[in-house]
């Protein structure tokens, strides 16, 4: 039997910050009322495009895995904010990780992006297909955002993460998965303003996150609840079995809700939100390597993954971590320099938007 191991690791959060109080003097919101119903303090902005977030969290996971960007079969990037649709933001990254005559491809299934892409790739793997991927998610959710509008300006940010799979003996990596999508809501979240259904003569109208509240978070527990325990069964393991819930970090209600579901204790289940915010597909893979850095998963681990988003897409996984917990090489992949801050950064947004 072939599995798809996890080798590496990496993740790339932009230097720049808006906090609640930042927010504060662009909408009528305070930290409190961010902080209560979101558990969000701040979050992260790009001064980058989503290929290039992408590429440094790829080169990160690589030298984490030990290997070369050459030995790579497969570029899944997990994103629904591209850097260009034509051509494909993964390619950009192959060219810039040099996995010359690795296929490419990015996958889109919002907040769900990356337990997509990691099923696609470990089928691939085990298949016999493909011997090395890395897998990213990336996504710049703030430059979406319209911040005339508190609901969405005060949940999103900006950030990427990345693993590299091999193929291996070992039984280790991810081994049980369900994926979904319950599309008779999709218009409960959405991004207007976008893609070809509109008039690309008016541009009079941003692009504008737009989502119900109430039915995402009754969806969203109920969707990966019984997708967890779908894998579970699946696996043929317990609640008392999983050493580490890593959630999609969306709100930490749903969040407590679903570890709740689970009868899982505070101490096995990772959070950041507080840190980042929404970064959409690049949640799950930024709070695994946080993860692994805080000694939260150690060698052997059996990790439950859980996500929902737009479409309504809805995933959640096992996965058996293997031996290793650090990287075989410090990684010395940088972002270029950053000299302005969060509201700098997004003043022309929010001016527009105003």
């Amino acid at each position: 039997m072939q599995y798809a191991k996890i080798i590496g690791w990496g993740k790339c959060t932009p230097p720049a910050t808006l906090s609640n109080e930042d927010i504060s003097t662009v909408v009528d919101t305070t930290d409190e009322w961010i902080s209560t119903r979101t558990g969000i303090k701040s979050r992260r902005v790009s001064h980058v495009g989503t290929g290039e977030l992408a590429t440094v969290a790829a080169k990160r996971a690589l030298d984490c895995a030990g290997i070369a960007g050459e030995d790579i079969d497969l570029v899944l990037l997990a994103t629904c904010t591209p850097s260009t649709l034509v051509a494909n933001t993964a390619s950009y990254v192959q060219q810039q990780i040099g996995a010359t005559g690795a296929a490419a491809c990015d996958v889109n299934a919002a907040c769900s992006g990356f337990l997509y892409a990691l099923q696609n790739a470990t089928a691939q793997i085990r298949a016999g297909m493909v011997k090395r991927a890395v897998v990213i998610a990336a996504e710049r959710m703030l430059w979406h955002v319209n911040w005339a509008k508190r609901d969405s300006a005060v949940l999103f940010g900006d950030g990427a993460g990345a693993v590299v799979l091999e193929a291996s003996s070992e039984e280790s990596g991810l081994l049980a998965t369900k994926t979904g999508c319950d599309s008779e809501d999709r218009e409960i979240l959405h991004i207007r303003n976008f893609g070809t259904d509109i008039d690309k003569h008016d541009s009079s109208q941003p692009s504008d996150i737009l989502f119900q509240g109430k039915d995402i978070f009754k969806r969203a527990v109920k969707g990966m609840s019984e997708a967890c325990d779908d894998v579970l069964s699946q696996a043929n393991l317990a609640f008392e079995d999983i050493d580490m819930l890593i959630p999609h970090q969306a709100n930490l209600r749903i969040i407590q809700a679903i570890a709740k579901q689970l009868q899982l204790n505070d101490d096995k289940v990772m959070v950041n939100i507080q840190h980042y915010g929404n970064t959409s597909a690049a949640t799950i893979p930024i709070a695994l390597c946080e993860a692994l850095e805080q000694g939260k998963i150690k060698p052997h681990s059996h990790i439950m993954s859980a996500a929902f988003g737009a479409g309504l897409t809805w995933a959640a996984s096992y996965i058996k971590w293997g031996e290793r917990v650090t990287p075989i090489i410090e990684s010395k992949a940088e972002l270029p320099e950053c000299k302005q801050t969060g509201l700098e950064i997004m003043a022309d947004a929010i001016k527009y938007c105003q």
